[in-house]
C-alpha cells in the first residue's frame, strides 16, 4: 500500500508540473547554447594572440633578414597589440548578454562572492570587477560595454604565474658567468643600491607632482606617498632586451653586455621585493599613510627577510634537484622543466616572491644540476626555455599594445605623464652616474663615460614593470599608474631601444684594445670558488675532482660515500663548462701530485709521477694556445686566463 500511494503521489506531481519540466528542459538547452557560443569566442580569442605572434614571427625573419635594427621584436609586437586592439576597441561591437532588471542591496563591503535566489535556484557569482562608483548609473556602463573587450582581457595573475617564470629563469639559467661574477661588485651595487635610490628619487618628485596637481585642481581621487613610491618602484625595474639582442648582434665589449644584463637580472628581483615591502607598510592608527619610524623598520626588515627567503628556496631548491634518468632524456627533461617551474609557486605560496627565487634557481640549475644531465637534456632544456623565453615576452608585448584599448579603467593625466617621464629620466641618471664614479674609485678597469651614457640610456622599462602594474588597478590611483606606466614602456621600447645602433655607433664607436689579460675579481669570490671546485662540485654533481683528492686522508670513508660514481668513472675525461668564469689572479690549485700555479701571464707546472695522460709541459703550453683555454687533467678543470678582447673588425662602421 505504501509504494502504491507513492506511485499515485508520483503521477499526480508530474501530471500537475509538466510546464515546469517543459521550462527546465528550455533552460537546459539554452545554457548549453550559451556555453558552446562562450567555447567558440574563447578559442576565436587565443587564436587572434597566436595570430599576433605568428606575423610577429615572419616580421622578424623579415627584418633579420634585410638587417633592419631600427626596430626589435618586441616593439614590432606592441604595434601589432595596438592595432588589434584599435579594431577590436572601435571596429567589433558584441553587446553583453544581459538583462535590465537591476536589483539594490546595501552592503558594507565588497563580498567576493554572492549566493542569488532566484524563485527558488540558488546561483553563484564571483566578483569580477568593479563596475561604477561615486553613484554613477551601471546602465550607462553596461549598454556601452563590448563583450570581446572583456573577453581578451587576462586576469593578471596569469602573467605572474604562467608568462612571468619562464622569462625569469631563462634570465638566470642562461648567464654568462664569467663575465658576470668578473663584474659581481659593480652589478650588485647597481641593482640594489641604485634600484632603491631610483624609487624613492622617483616617489619623490611623483609626490611633488601629485602635491601640484592637487593645488591646481588636476586630481580626482587620492594618492599617497606610498602610493608614489610603489609607482618608482614597479618603475626602477628595468628590462632592456632590446638593447641586449642589438649587443649580442653587433658583438659589444663583453663587460657592457655583463653590467647591463646582470643589474636589469638583479634589478626585475629587488624591484619586485621593494614593491612588496612599500605595500606592506603598515604604521599604527588609524591614518595608515603616516610616516612611523617603528613602520618603516618593519618594511625594511620584510625586504630583507622576503629577498633572503627567496633566495634560499630558489637555491635549495636547484641543489636538490638530482636527476637520475639519464637514461631516459625525455623523462629527465620533463622533471627538471617541472621542478623550475614549481620553484616560482612554491615561493609564492611560502610568502616568499617567486620572482626571486626562480632566477637563483635557475642560476644554481646551470651551475650544478646542468652538469648532471644528458647531453641530450642539456641541448633540450636550453632550447625549451629559450623558446618559451621568446613566446613569452612577444606575448606580453603584444598584450600591452592590446592593453591601451582594451583596458577599461585607463586615467590618463597630462601632468602626471609629463612628471613621470622627467622623473623617470632623473631616477635613471641618479643611478648610474653617482654609482659609477663611487665605483670606478675601486675598480682597476674602469666604467669608462661612454659606458655609463649607454647604460642611462638603455634603461627600458618591460615586461615586469608591466606585470606589477596590471596587478593590481583598483584604485583610482593604481590605474593612473598603469595608464602611465603603458606609456612609459612604449616611449623606452621603441624611441630608446629603436635608436641603440646609432647610440652605439656615437658613444661606443672605439674601444680600445685590452693589452692585459688580467681581469677583476673578488678575493671573496676566489675563495667560494675554491671550495666549490674542491667540495661541492664532487658532492652535487658528477663533475670537478674526487672528495678522495681534495679531502684529507682521514676522511677517505666519507669521501668515497660523497662522491658519485661517474665522477670516478669519468675521471679524466669530464670537463667543468661553466669554469670559464674566473681566474683571473695568481692562484694554486694542487690535484693528488699536480701543483699547477695560474696567474695573469702565464702558466707553471709541476708535475709529479702521476702526470696522467704523460702530458708534457710543451703539450700543456700547446693547450693554453687553444680556443677554449682549459687544461683537463684526472676529472678536473683547470681554467686559465682569458683575453676577452673582441676580434677586429675589417669595417671600420661595424667596430662598436
Amino acid at each position: 500500500s505504501i509504494a502504491l500511494s507513492l506511485s499515485v503521489c508520483a503521477c499526480v506531481c508530474r501530471a500537475a508540473s509538466p510546464q515546469e519540466e517543459e521550462d527546465s528542459a528550455m533552460e537546459n538547452i539554452v545554457t548549453e547554447k550559451k556555453a558552446e557560443e562562450s567555447h567558440r569566442q574563447d578559442s576565436a580569442d587565443l587564436l587572434i594572440f597566436i595570430l599576433l605572434l605568428t606575423l610577429t614571427i615572419l616580421t622578424i625573419w623579415l627584418f633579420k633578414h634585410r638587417r633592419f635594427r631600427f626596430l626589435h621584436e618586441t616593439g614590432l609586437a606592441m604595434i601589432y597589440g595596438l592595432l588589434v586592439g584599435v579594431v577590436l576597441r572601435y571596429g567589433i561591437h558584441m553587446p553583453r548578454d544581459g538583462t535590465s532588471v537591476m536589483l539594490n542591496c546595501h552592503v558594507n563591503a565588497s563580498p567576493a562572492t554572492v549566493l542569488v535566489n532566484v524563485s527558488g535556484k540558488f546561483y553563484e557569482y564571483t566578483l569580477k570587477r568593479v563596475l561604477s562608483s561615486s553613484g554613477n548609473k551601471v546602465d550607462d556602463v553596461s549598454d556601452n560595454e563590448n563583450e570581446m573587450l572583456r573577453k581578451v582581457t587576462f586576469d593578471p595573475e596569469v602573467f605572474f604565474n604562467i608568462l612571468l617564470p619562464p622569462i625569469i629563469f631563462h634570465a638566470g639559467y642562461s648567464l654568462k658567468r664569467r663575465h658576470f661574477f668578473r663584474n659581481m661588485g659593480s652589478i650588485l651595487a647597481y641593482a640594489f643600491l641604485g634600484t632603491v635610490v631610483s624609487c624613492f628619487i622617483i616617489g619623490l618628485l611623483m609626490y611633488g607632482t601629485v602635491t601640484l596637481m592637487k593645488h591646481v585642481g588636476q586630481l580626482h581621487g587620492e594618492f599617497f606617498f606610498t602610493d608614489c613610491l610603489f609607482f618608482g618602484a614597479i618603475v626602477s625595474a628595468t628590462d632592456p632586451v632590446t638593447v641586449l639582442a642589438i649587443f649580442h648582434e653587433l658583438q659589444v665589449e663583453p663587460d657592457l653586455y655583463a653590467l647591463l644584463f646582470g643589474e636589469s637580472v638583479l634589478n626585475d628581483a629587488v624591484a619586485v621585493v621593494l614593491s612588496s615591502s612599500i605595500v606592506a607598510y603598515q604604521p599604527t592608527g588609524d591614518n595608515s599613510h603616516t610616516f612611523e619610524g617603528m613602520a618603516l623598520l618593519k618594511s625594511f626588515g620584510m625586504f630583507l627577510g622576503i629577498f633572503s627567503g627567496s633566495f634560499a628556496l630558489g637555491v635549495a631548491t636547484g641543489i636538490v634537484t638530482f636527476t637520475k634518468l639519464r637514461d631516459f632524456q625525455l623523462l629527465e627533461t620533463a622533471l627538471f622543466f617541472l621542478m623550475s617551474w614549481s620553484t616560482f609557486l612554491l615561493a609564492e605560496a611560502c610568502g616568499f616572491t617567486g620572482v626571486v627565487a626562480v632566477l637563483f634557481c635557475g642560476i644554481t640549475q646551470a651551475h650544478y644540476t646542468y652538469n648532471n644531465l644528458s647531453r641530450e637534456s642539456q641541448d633540450r632544456t636550453k632550447q625549451l626555455f629559450e623558446l618559451l623565453n621568446f613566446l613569452a615576452e612577444n606575448f606580453i608585448f603584444s598584450y600591452m599594445g592590446l592593453t591601451l584599448f582594451t583596458f577599461r579603467n585607463h586615467v590618463f593625466n597630462p601632468m602626471f605623464i609629463v612628471g613621470a617621464f622627467l622623473a623617470v629620466f632623473i631616477g635613471r641618471a641618479a643611478n648610474i652616474y653617482p654609482l659609477s664614479f663611487l665605483l670606478n674609485l675601486g675598480r682597476r678597469h674602469k666604467i669608462r663615460s661612454n659606458f655609463q651614457h649607454m647604460m642611462m640610456f638603455a634603461g627600458l622599462r618591460g615586461a615586469m614593470t608591466f606585470a606589477l602594474a596590471i596587478r593590481d588597478t583598483a584604485t583610482y590611483a593604481r590605474q593612473m599608474m598603469f595608464s602611465t606606466t603603458l606609456l612609459i614602456v612604449f616611449f623606452t621600447v621603441w624611441i630608446c631601444g629603436g635608436g641603440t645602433t646609432q647610440m652605439l655607433s656615437c658613444h661606443i664607436a672605439e674601444v680600445p684594445e685590452r693589452s692585459s689579460t688580467k681581469h677583476e675579481s673578488a678575493w671573496l669570490f676566489r675563495i667560494w670558488y675554491n671550495f666549490d671546485h674542491n667540495y661541492l662540485k664532487p658532492i652535487l654533481t658528477h663533475s670537478g675532482p674526487p672528495l678522495t683528492a681534495t679531502l684529507p686522508p682521514c676522511c677517505g670513508p666519507l669521501a668515497r660515500i660523497l662522491t658519485s660514481p661517474q665522477a670516478f668513472e669519468n675521471e679524466g675525461q669530464l670537463k667543468d663548462d661553466d669554469s670559464d668564469l674566473i681566474l683571473t689572479d695568481d692562484i694554486n690549485l694542487a690535484y693528488g701530485d699536480i701543483t699547477v700555479n695560474t696567474d695573469g701571464s702565464g702558466v707553471h707546472t709541476s708535475s709529479g709521477a702521476g702526470f696522467a695522460s704523460g702530458m708534457s709541459s710543451e703539450d700543456l703550453d700547446r693547450e693554453l694556445t687553444c680556443g677554449d683555454n682549459e687544461v683537463v687533467m684526472r676529472g678536473t678543470c683547470l681554467v686559465f686566463p682569458m683575453d676577452d678582447s673582441e676580434p677586429t673588425l675589417k669595417d671600420p662602421h661595424m667596430r662598436f
